[in-house]
């Protein structure tokens, strides 16, 4: 029997999760470590799901939603996270931005 399930199907149902997280959170004014605990774990049952229904695990997907959860942690922990954090976290992901876009522009134009 063929597997119903497709990875878009997956993929699509995981962004409206995320938007209604996105819209509950802000509704509920719940703060950043719900905030982010939330979209973390939402992107981790996206790859989970993934594996389940044998396709292919986005690992940056699932490492980006290990960052958030554990970000979330800390922050709902009022863990300090040191001076380092205030920067290298948002160096990283603007890294991981300029990556993403290097990549598709490659991808896309063949360079």
């Amino acid at each position: 029997m063929k597997n119903t399930i497709t990875a878009r199907t997956i993929d699509s149902v995981g962004w409206g999760l995320l938007l209604i997280w996105c819209g509950i959170a802000f509704l509920a004014g719940v703060g950043w470590p719900v905030g982010l605990l939330g979209v973390g774990l939402i992107m981790i049952i996206g790859q989970a799901a993934r594996k389940y229904f044998d396709y292919k695990v986005d690992g940056f997907g699932l490492a980006l939603g290990i960052c958030l959860v554990v970000a979330g942690a800390f922050r709902a922990l009022s863990i300090p996270l040191g001076a380092i954090a205030n920067w290298i976290i948002p160096a990283l992901l603007i890294v991981a931005g300029f990556a993403i876009l290097v990549s598709t522009w490659k991808h896309r134009y063949g360079d």
